[in-house]
């Protein structure tokens, strides 16, 4: 899942074509296991069934993603994005791109997910004031922030089981 072509076709024996497949089958299986996870479970009703939504996507990320999940009075996932995409250690957010995003769509709860490249989800003083400030926020305008979701590799951190939020 890491590799690009060109570091694919450094392997002794694949080719471009060999390569391509080899691609393609990983997006697949990942596609397959976000597929399989979003039909087995639409309501979100505890952190790790959001953990285990995002877990193969974002466990071999190289860059920090945050990623938005809204949804409706029931906890129904009704739409998800991704807001910011980082380097290897930081991710550029902010509560009021959240908010837009959220209201655009009319979420009442929302979550925030994203990954640690370093396989450790432990959040960084940034990701806690994030949390907070995204928490109070949504306090004034009507929108519950369920959770903060942290993910590493097999590994996450949720900030409502924490009691950070």
């Amino acid at each position: 899942l890491h590799h690009s072509l060109p570091d694919l076709m450094k392997v002794k024996g694949i080719g471009v074509v060999k390569g391509v497949q080899l691609a393609c089958v990983a997006e697949l299986s990942r596609r397959i296991w976000k597929r399989k996870t979003l039909t087995c479970r639409t309501l979100f009703s505890c952190p790790d069934e959001i953990a285990d939504y995002y877990m193969e996507d974002m466990r071999h990320m190289e860059q920090e993603e945050l990623h938005l999940m809204m949804f409706n009075t029931k906890n129904m996932l009704i739409r998800e994005s991704c807001l910011f995409r980082g380097t290897v250690n930081a991710s550029v957010a902010s509560a009021r791109e959240i908010f837009i995003e959220a209201l655009r769509y009319h979420a009442v709860r929302l979550a925030l997910v994203h990954n640690h490249p370093s396989g450790d989800p432990s959040p960084s003083g940034e990701d806690i004031r994030l949390t907070r400030q995204v928490a109070q926020a949504g306090e004034l305008l009507g929108v519950t922030l369920l959770d903060h979701v942290i993910i590493g590799d097999n590994s996450y951190f949720s900030f409502k089981e924490r009691g950070i939020i």
